[in-house]
């Protein structure tokens, strides 16, 4: 039997979301605009907010199967092109020591459209490395295009990050953290002084779900969502984060690609979707949502799949979707197709696991919660 949630309404506030800088741990310093000596009420200006600075040490080759850093490492990115089994890690510890090996699981089949490789051949995965001093690799026999990158989201140098003093932001009602909000630096979309991917919007056609096949029970989400930005961005070299929105599992929602300084997370102005990179193929026009965790064998957790069901039924609601339809996607790019659900899960276009035997299975159930919303709030 497939679980049904409440009803939530599109115009709930997610219920865990609270004031942006306890939400992502960022230290509020002072505002940036002083109050007029009239005492006349000021516009709101923005909040100056601190974030550790995200460090990183990159590798490729041979050299990135032994990678030793000066910093405590808390995510560990590959990838390869090969066979995605096989591979195994070992982390060193504080005294440098190294642990036991282990089996290295591969994440989603993501990445451009219009790439020439092949993503059933390209392994991805980012893991949590617990303050490592270092790692090494084992790969599959010929895999290539090695790459591998140390990465700590929570213990750098100091940032300060503008954040508006309207944060958190809102989506038909729905709070959303920005992304100056978990601390997104925006220097990271630029390679040589120009932006690595371009933003480009079209109609939004789909909503595909995914799961980062990462820790449960994250202690620093708004870390995690750092770290996948700078393997996404810079490792994995797309230019942005992967996903259109994040959701961790107190439900707390983070925008996710960059899509211009008007207030519309995902859009540009006009309602056209911006193109990320969930889904390597079928990516614009295609919408991507990651719930924080791996969900193969547990399901979402109840405030998660709440601000999964809001979102969706906002999304569907903005763009005339039926929730429970099926559709034909059409790439407006090359012209692919693909026969997909309106609300379908990664596995459904690529080969993956992704997002996760459990969420997978509860999709039809999350179908049937998002039409009841868009039924009853029009």
């Amino acid at each position: 039997m497939h679980h049904h949630s409440p009803a939530v309404s599109r115009r709930t506030v997610i219920g865990t979301v609270g004031a942006t800088a306890a939400a992502v741990a960022l230290t509020p310093l002072a505002s940036a605009a002083a109050a007029p000596s009239s005492g006349t009420a000021p516009a709101a200006g923005p909040r100056i907010t601190e974030v550790p600075q995200t460090r990183a040490r990159s590798a490729t080759g041979a050299a990135a199967t032994a990678v030793r850093t000066a910093f405590p490492i808390g995510y560990v990115g590959v990838s390869w092109t090969g066979s995605q089994r096989g591979a195994e890690i070992r982390l060193h510890g504080t005294d440098g020591n190294p642990g036991a090996w282990r089996r290295l699981v591969t994440g989603c089949a993501a990445g451009p459209d219009g790439v020439a490789t092949d993503p059933a051949r390209t392994a991805t995965a980012l893991i949590a490395a617990a303050g490592a001093t270092g790692y090494d690799l084992r790969l599959p026999d010929g895999a290539t295009d090695v790459r591998s990158a140390a990465i700590d989201t929570r213990q750098g140098p100091v940032r300060r990050v503008a954040v508006a003093a309207t944060a958190p932001g809102t989506f038909g009602g729905i709070e959303y953290l920005t992304r100056a909000a978990w601390g997104a630096d925006e220097s990271k979309r630029f390679k040589n002084g120009t932006e690595n991917t371009p933003t480009a919007f079209y109609p939004l056609q789909t909503l595909t779900v995914h799961h980062s096949a990462g820790v449960n029970a994250d202690p620093d989400p708004a870390a995690t969502v750092r770290a996948i930005y700078d393997y996404h961005a810079i490792t994995l070299d797309w230019g942005d984060i992967g996903y259109h929105f994040l959701i961790d599992e107190a439900g707390r929602i983070y925008e996710g690609r960059y899509s211009g300084t008007d207030p519309l997370p995902a859009h540009d102005s006009t309602g056209k979707l911006v193109t990320a990179f969930h889904s390597a193929g079928y990516n614009s026009g295609n919408l991507g949502i990651c719930l924080l965790g791996t969900l193969t064998g547990r399901l979402a957790t109840e405030a998660a799949r709440q601000s999964l069901t809001a979102l969706l039924a906002e999304l569907s609601r903005r763009h005339n979707l039926a929730p429970e339809a099926d559709l034909t996607y059409v790439n407006p790019i090359n012209g692919v197709t693909k026969a997909v659900k309106t609300i379908s899960g990664h596995r459904d276009w690529l080969a993956t696991d992704c997002p996760g035997a459990k969420m997978y299975d509860a999709l039809p159930a999350l179908r049937t919660d998002v039409a009841r919303i868009v039924s009853e709030t029009g």
